[in-house]
C-alpha cells in the first residue's frame, strides 16, 4: 500500500470530517442524520487503517501490478476531491447551516464559483473521496462505504432541494436546477437543429 497515497487519503476524509466544526454554522446539535450522513467515512478511514495494519486484505489480493494500477487510478480523485472541497469553501461569504436540522431555512442560495455548475460540491467532494478510496482499497467495505455514502447524499441532497424549492428562493431555485447537476455538471442539450427545408 502507498503510504503516501494513504495519507492524502486519510487526510481528505478528515478535513471532511472537520468541516462541521471548522465551518458550517450549528443551531442544534449533531442529530442521527448527520452521524448516519457520517458513517460511511467512518468505515472508509476504519478500512485503510485496517488494511495498512494488514487487518484487511483489497479485492487484488497481494498482486502488487494490480495493487499500483488502483493506485495510480485513485490519486487523481483524492486531488480532485480535496481541491473541489476548498474550492467550494471559498465560493462561501458566510457559514453554512448543517441541513440536518430542522430549525434550518435557507438565507440565500448560491449559483455563483463552486456552484455555477453543480448543486452540491461539497457531497461531490465527498463521493470523489469514498469512490477514489475505494479505488485505491478494493475491498468490500470501502465498496459499501462509497455505496452507503452515494445513497445517504443523494437523499439529503433531494432533501435540501425540496426544502429550497419551497422557500421564498423557489422559482430561482427551480430555474437553477434546470442548468446545473446534483453532483457533477449537467451535459448540455444539443441546439435544436434549424435545416429549412429544399423540397
Amino acid at each position: 500500500m502507498n503510504k503516501a497515497l494513504l495519507v492524502i487519503y486519510l487526510l481528505n476524509l478528515s478535513l471532511i470530517g472537520m468541516l462541521p466544526a471548522l465551518f458550517f454554522r450549528r443551531d442544534g446539535r449533531l442529530n442521527l442524520m448527520w452521524w448516519t450522513t457520517a458513517s460511511p467515512f467512518l468505515v472508509c478511514a476504519i478500512s485503510l487503517l485496517a488494511a495498512y495494519f494488514g487487518y484487511l486484505d483489497p479485492a487484488t489480493g497481494r498482486d502488487n501490478r494490480w495493487a499500483v494500477v488502483f493506485e495510480i487510478a485513485s490519486a487523481p480523485f483524492a486531488v480532485a476531491s480535496i481541491a473541489l472541497m476548498f474550492f467550494t469553501l471559498g465560493t462561501h461569504r458566510i457559514p453554512l447551516s448543517l441541513w440536518h436540522q430542522e430549525n434550518d431555512a435557507p438565507r440565500y442560495i448560491v449559483t455563483y464559483g463552486a456552484y455555477s455548475r453543480i448543486r452540491h460540491p461539497f457531497y461531490s467532494s465527498f463521493l470523489m473521496a469514498l469512490l477514489g478510496a475505494f479505488i485505491f482499497l478494493p475491498a468490500p467495505a470501502t465498496l459499501l462505504a462509497f455505496i452507503c455514502g452515494f445513497l445517504i447524499l443523494n437523499f439529503t441532497a433531494a432533501r435540501e432541494e425540496e426544502r429550497l424549492r419551497a422557500s421564498e428562493f423557489g422559482s430561482e431555485y427551480a430555474t437553477y436546477m434546470r442548468r446545473t447537476g446534483r453532483f457533477w455538471p449537467r451535459v448540455p442539450s444539443a441546439p435544436p437543429d434549424h435545416y429549412e427545408s429544399t423540397s
